[in-house]
């Protein structure tokens, strides 16, 4: 008897993993007049609401690895959402499109700000996102918006930015701030100079958040994406600091989901 038992449990069990499905949508919303395409990623086999995350794309916009991101969360058992901050179609090929699209944005702060607060919203209107339980991340040109995200004051708990800009025209909005901020920086990133990381701490220190800015020796701009190979200069893939970051993150999440 106990060894059939044991048998029907197994089984059940694997039925059970045969049923979870990562389940993946592509959702059209709006921003003012703009039209944008995000990506939604969850896993079946996680029942009832969950955290929810946002995920910022790099500076050629919403693209296959920010999907990626997207989906290893949902493996996890989040709810994610890949946001559009540029707008349907609107995906640079070039590095020189690239750096015109990210620096409307990110010469336009008010605007980021509005294109990532619209791409939570819909996070939140998911039925299976536990609202109380929301956190964003981003890379590169991500990781400048989703620190924007939080000196807005948006409503959540933690924001984490791998290899992002870290600077603000507006540092004394970081009293706005509710969410905690982990920063996942390469030390040698050429692209983030000394005194802006400086300058990010201490507007973080004068307004009291907690925060935590981790430093990758070795590590340059976008170490955690294999497609940088060192073009542009400054921009390559480090496989330590890309699984150190992200085990990094998933302890920030246990930490602040709780």
């Amino acid at each position: 008897m106990r060894i059939w038992i044991i048998s029907m449990v197994c089984f059940l069990g694997l039925v059970s993993q045969a049923k979870a499905e990562l389940k993946t949508q592509v959702i059209e919303y709006k921003q003012g007049d703009a039209v944008l395409e995000g990506y939604l990623s969850y896993d079946t086999s996680f029942v009832g609401k969950r955290p929810g995350v946002v995920v910022v794309h790099e500076w050629k916009g919403l693209n296959d690895y920010a999907k990626k991101r997207s989906d290893m969360l949902a493996k996890l058992g989040y709810v994610a959402f890949a946001v559009d901050i540029y707008g349907k179609g609107i995906r640079p090929q070039t590095f020189e499109q690239a750096g015109a699209e990210a620096g409307k944005y990110k010469g336009n702060r008010p605007l980021l700000r509005q294109r990532v607060l619209a791409g939570l919203d819909v996070l939140k209107a998911q039925t299976n996102v536990d609202t109380s339980k929301l956190a964003a991340i981003g890379y590169c040109f991500g990781g400048t918006t989703v620190l924007e995200l939080a000196r807005l004051g948006a409503d959540i708990k933690g924001v984490v930015s791998f290899h992002g800009g870290l600077s603000s025209p507006t540092p004394q909005d970081a009293k706005n701030i509710k969410a905690r901020i982990l920063v996942l920086h390469g030390a040698d990133d050429p692209f983030v100079s000394p005194s802006e990381v400086a300058d990010f701490e201490n507007e973080m220190k004068q307004a009291g958040i907690k925060y935590q800015l981790i430093k990758y020796p070795g590590a340059m701009h976008g170490f955690t994406n294999p497609a940088n190979t060192g073009e542009p200069k400054g921009a390559l893939y480090n496989k330590e600091a890309d699984e150190k970051s992200w085990e990094k993150m998933k302890e920030f999440f246990k930490e602040i989901f709780v």
